[in-house]
């Protein structure tokens, strides 16, 4: 059973990823700074610790994949792929304003998926943060485990 530090400790690992909104860089700085400076005090903290930088990870790595799966749809829906296989156009090249539409489209479609997973983050967080000051060990949904 984890003393009050322990719990402390861990809880303040899962909350310093909101640094991120004071620091660049702070939702991965915070808890890899927390957690390696206290590891080896407690299989509590290493594994709450654990669990909070592989989330921020595996938010990162979600978030790479699903904007290099959207940016060919977004550079198609802006430059028409007709302007770069018809050298005879390259001279006129222009922009395709018709298709706005889809790309706003496109684009209010990832802002709502984003603000989503924003909300989701937050409301993990907070949840994770309550477990650890209750003394129970929490997972994240959806994380990849990179640190074990």
């Amino acid at each position: 059973m984890p003393n009050n530090h322990q719990k402390n400790i861990a809880t303040f690992i899962h909350l310093s990823i909101f640094s991120k909104f004071i620091i660049p860089f702070g939702n991965f700085i915070g808890p890899v700074v927390l957690w390696a400076a206290n590891k080896d005090k407690s299989e509590y903290i290493n594994n709450h610790g654990k669990q909070a930088i592989n989330f921020q990870i595996s938010i990162l790595l979600y978030t790479l994949i699903i904007g290099l799966l959207t940016l060919p749809f977004f550079l198609y829906n802006l430059f028409p792929i007709s302007n770069f296989l018809n050298f005879n156009e390259v001279v006129n090249f222009e922009m395709n304003v018709h298709k706005l539409n889809s790309l706003f489209l496109m684009a209010g479609g990832l802002a709502i998926l984003a603000l989503l997973g924003f909300i989701l983050e937050f409301i993990l967080i907070i949840i994770a943060s309550l477990k650890a000051r209750d003394g129970q060990l929490y997972k994240y949904p959806f994380t990849i485990n990179f640190l074990k």
